[in-house]
């Protein structure tokens, strides 16, 4: 009832007072404003834009306020009469709203929900109870069921009598917040009548802006899209026809050998047809036939590619390669990888290695057929017998020929692979190498002949690689020169193997070797600066044929040895002069080499050799060795990869030498082997001056092997440290055993000494006559600083003994007649030594040979 009555709406006790909602009071409870969202178009007004105006009307504004006020004034004074009666009579006013109340609670509370309707049939039932009204007809008479009806009939009418009585005294109290929602509503009834009429004139402008303005430029658009759409079929078909030309396009290029062209033609066509041309059915099948076509190109590339490395390799060394038809050549190869196909590398490399094998076949072939020396016809049938038939000149020739051969061919292999990395790089995505070889680049334009060419041919191809594709060919091709390289050293090594198998490379003088040794480092170093990686098999073939001439050479030169040393005589030798002269150009250059001979017949030998103005009294067996350590020194000049197998060699040989003289002069073999009578003072001088000149010149050698020998071989050096204590320890042990003879001299006589006249002594001249023996016998041979240490070790052995004889014979330093001739003989024994050369100012004293008590 509220909802669908406007003055019960003003009357409802349940809701709040809403004088100005007009639309809640229409439209009920379930209305809800909205926000309203601010508009873009309406600027933000703020107090500030109205501070102007406010200022200019404050003073009729605070006029006006008391005005209201007044007439607020004059209402309250019109309505006391009610309000006075109310407030004089308080309990009447209670009684009032007390009966006010009591009519409300007449009414049933059901007519007072929210929810009340009668289409409910539970509400139904409530407010009108048929099951009883039908049951009173069932039992009583017409008259009793009428009379319960008009009952119920009156009971409703009380019920709205007393709501609208209630609404009319609200509406009373309330008649004016009624009255001004209904001048609302006539006011916003007038609003919507105004904007329905503009509304409608607004469309009527919109309908003819449509007309005159709308309509002819969408008919505008509508023919040029109409055109356009006429174009693209034109165009369409155009295009049709023009793929129609596709194949016989093709064969033409086919016949001129375009495979550039025709993989271009090609791969366009096929971005048509898949992008362009999708569904055309009369194309159905071009898909197909291109793809067939592009293996067919693919096949025709691989052939001409083969065709044309045959023909490089296997053309005559003779010929220089500027007739290579470079064009050619990179059109087959980006025309390969545009099919991003990298057999052409495996086909490069199995052609270079077939190639290779005829080379060293046909030059082995040439060397024997020239050969005058050589009777084919009666030469055995294997074509590595006949090479063997081949004298040392003929073979080094023939060997000469073949790496000169091979480099021109490795060089041809090398020219392939830089072709295919140009082209590789130039059709690459990504130049993420070019910063680093911009310079690598440089050089490569000013030096390939082909660069200008790939430039050219590749200028506006289509970038097909990537860079980890681009990566991989490159990988490959190194891979690929790489194996070549290899299997040319391993031909190579065959040839040296077909050789060496009956021992003719053992059998080389060192020069012979040297030269072939620097021919085949020359081959590797070549072919390793042509590739970029140094092989290691013809190296390694090399090494092993050094090891083995090595171990022939050592071996010739330690039996020589040791057949000179059996049959040395330990006597002084003169010194030829061309040993002079291999020391003094070892002093001039600090290089230990032989010189070059001179002719000078007239020139006599020495009877010393002199080093840096020092003389050294030698035996011929050091001469020969001391020219064999050059030689060694020498072979490694020639020779560095036999250095840590030479310097092996070298050290034993120089301990052989060590301890074959220690065995024929300390342990007196000399005497067995040569037939010496004994081993004398002066056999043990020149054997103690020999080891000098040997541990002199070991400093050099040592240094000589060090700037051959890497980092990793610097520890055989120690080996020169054993060397040195060996050689030192033996001079030791030939000074000690030189010192033992005179003191066993020095015992046998003073055993037998007696002091007594006359005076001097015959023990005392035999021993001076001794000492002066000795003297003579090293004076020649030894260095004056070893001679005078020996006297003075002598000297101090002869005091020791004879203290021993004087205590066993109780002669005391007492100024006795005893002493007197002892100092007489000591006095005679002083001027002995003192009369030897180079001893005038020799320090004897004598004080500690008397016992002090």
């Amino acid at each position: 009832m509220s909802q669908v009555n406007l003055p019960a709406a003003l009357n409802d006790p349940r809701l709040a007072r809403r004088e100005t909602d007009f639309f809640s009071k229409t439209w009920g409870e379930s209305f809800e404003r909205a926000e309203v969202v601010p508009s873009p178009y309406v600027p933000h007004i703020t107090r500030e834009h109205f501070r102007k105006y406010l200022a200019k009307t404050s003073a009729r504004f605070h006029k006006h306020n008391l005005a209201l006020k007044n007439v607020a004034t004059s209402a309250e004074n019109d309505a006391v009469g009610d309000g006075e009666s109310d407030r004089e009579f308080p309990s009447t006013y209670a009684r009032k709203q007390k009966r006010f109340q009591i009519d409300l609670d007449v009414i049933p509370k059901i007519f007072m929900q929210p929810g009340f309707s009668l289409q409910n049939l539970e509400t139904f039932n409530q407010v009108l109870p048929w099951q009883q009204i039908k049951i009173h007809r069932q039992d009583s008479s017409s008259e009793k069921s009428v009379q319960s009806s008009k009952l119920l009939q009156e009971k409703l009418s009380h019920y709205l009598d007393l709501v609208e009585v209630q609404i009319t005294k609200q509406i009373s109290v309330r008649s004016e917040a009624f009255f001004s929602a209904m001048i609302s509503h006539d006011e916003l009834e007038d609003h919507m009548r105004r904007t329905c009429s503009c509304i409608q004139h607004l469309r009527e402008r919109v309908r003819l802006l449509d007309c005159i303005l709308v309509q002819s430029p969408l008919k505008i658009v509508q023919l040029s899209k109409t055109r356009s759409n006429h174009l693209k079929v034109y165009k369409k078909l155009r295009l049709m026809a023009t793929i129609y030309q596709t194949q016989p396009t093709i064969q033409r290029l086919l016949g001129t050998n375009d495979f550039i062209g025709a993989l271009d033609l090609i791969a366009t066509t096929q971005e048509i047809l898949s992008q362009e041309l999708v569904g055309i059915h009369c194309f159905r099948h071009l898909g197909l036939q291109l793809v067939e076509m592009e293996k067919l190109i693919e096949r025709m590339m691989r052939a001409e590619f083969v065709s044309f490395t045959h023909s490089l390799f296997y053309k005559p060394i003779a010929e220089e390669d500027t007739s290579v038809d470079h064009d050619r050549l990179v059109m087959i190869v980006l025309g390969i990888l545009r099919l991003q196909n990298n057999s052409m590398i495996e086909i490069c490399e199995e052609e270079a290695c077939t190639s290779i094998r005829t080379i060293v076949k046909q030059t082995v072939i040439e060397a024997v057929s020239v050969a005058d020396d050589i009777d084919t016809d009666c030469a055995p049938n294997s074509l590595a017998n006949q090479m063997r038939l081949l004298n040392y000149s003929q073979w080094i020739t023939l060997l000469d020929q073949l790496f000169h051969s091979l480099i021109i061919l490795l060089g041809r292999v090398k020219m392939i692979n830089d072709v295919i990395q140009d082209v590789a790089k130039a059709v690459t995505k990504s130049d993420f190498f070019q910063p680093v070889e911009e310079e690598k680049a440089k050089e490569l334009e000013k030096e390939s002949p082909w660069h200008d060419t790939v430039l050219r041919i590749t200028g506006d191809a289509d970038k097909a690689l990537s860079d980890v594709e681009y990566l991989q060919i490159s990988k490959s091709l190194r891979d690929m020169l790489c194996h070549v390289c290899d299997h040319s050293h391993d031909r190579c090594i065959k040839v040296l193997n077909a050789r060496a198998k009956d021992g003719f490379l053992d059998r080389l003088l060192l020069s012979e070797f040297v030269q072939l040794s620097q021919m085949i480092e020359g081959f590797v170093r070549d072919s390793g600066n042509l590739i970029g990686k140094q092989s290691i098999s013809l190296r390694s073939c090399l090494q092993g044929q050094s090891s083995r001439f090595v171990q022939r050479f050592h071996e010739d030169r330690i039996n020589k040895l040791s057949l000179i040393l059996d049959n040395e005589r330990w006597r002084q030798a003169d010194v030829p002069v061309d040993f002079q002269e291999m020391v003094d150009h070892i002093s001039s250059t600090g290089k230990l080499n032989l010189p070059v001979k001179k002719s000078d017949s007239e020139s006599k030998p020495q009877e010393y050799l002199y080093i840096n103005g020092e003389k050294f009294s030698v035996v011929g067996t050091i001469l020969m060795l001391l020219k064999i350590l050059v030689e060694y020194c020498q072979f490694i000049d020639n020779i560095p990869s036999a250095t840590p197998e030479i310097l092996n060699r070298l050290v034993e040989l120089l301990k052989t030498f060590n301890s074959r003289t220690c065995q024929l002069i300390i342990g007196a073999g000399a005497v067995h082997l040569v037939g010496l009578k004994t081993i004398s003072t002066k056999n043990l001088a020149l054997a103690s001056r020999c080891l000098q000149l040997i541990v002199h010149y070991l400093p050099s050698v040592k240094s000589h092997f060090e700037s051959q020998l890497t980092n990793k071989q610097l520890n055989m050096l120690k080996h020169f440290e054993q060397l040195f204590k060996d050689y030192n320890d033996h001079i030791t042990m030939i000074s000690a055993k030189l010192v033992s003879i005179m003191d066993a001299m020095f015992e046998s006589n003073l055993t037998k000494y007696e002091v007594k006249a006359p005076v001097p002594s015959n023990c005392f001249r035999n021993i001076v006559k001794q000492i002066s023996k000795f003297h003579e016998g090293i004076y020649d041979i030894l260095s004056p600083q070893q001679i005078r240490e020996l006297i003075e070790e002598i000297n101090g052995g002869f005091k020791r003994l004879l203290k021993v004889q004087l205590m066993r014979l109780n002669v005391a330093s007492d100024g006795g007649p005893q002493h007197g001739l002892v100092m007489s003989d000591i006095a005679f024994y002083v001027a002995g030594i003192r009369g030897l050369n180079g001893f005038s100012d020799f320090n004897a004293s004598i004080d500690d040979i008397w016992e002090k008590s």
